[in-house]
């Protein structure tokens, strides 16, 4: 189960991210928000970070306009490592050196087709398991 959610900036890519999940078959839940309208993306990256965090989803995926913002507010919640992605190389590599359990995406920094390219790679990139990425995963969770 894959946690959703964005900010207005973050709306319409959020629409196309819902349609690669539901061609995919992947399941997922909307956190919000539900339009375009101005709201506040804090809201949004901690009720996804709170979802992922309590075991509610397996993952996140949240967008605002650059990112910035919703991933800070996702990982102030104890648990969680959103990384901001905007290549496929960062998403694959947060996945298998950090096992990162949310995405953050920013709207104005990444076109549609490369967002789905790194929702695609995040999604399908195992966490490597090697024992200085278990060893620097177990670090972080400490702090």
């Amino acid at each position: 189960m894959i946690a959703l959610g964005s900010d207005h900036g973050g709306y319409e890519l959020k629409q196309k991210v819902i349609r690669y999940l539901e061609e995919h078959n992947i399941p997922y839940q909307d956190m919000g928000c539900g339009s375009s309208e101005s709201c506040d993306y804090p809201v949004f990256g901690h009720a996804v970070a709170k979802a992922v965090a309590s075991g509610q989803c397996d993952k996140g995926i949240v967008i605002c306009t650059t990112g910035i913002g919703i991933s800070i507010s996702a990982n102030k919640v104890k648990g969680i490592r959103c990384a901001l992605c905007a290549d496929s190389l960062s998403a694959k590599l947060t996945r298998l050196h950090n096992d990162a359990n949310m995405l953050a995406m920013g709207a104005g920094i990444v076109g549609e087709n490369l967002a789905l390219e790194i929702v695609d790679t995040f999604l399908n990139t195992p966490f490597s398991g090697e024992e200085r990425h278990r060893r620097r995963v177990e670090q972080i969770e400490k702090i």
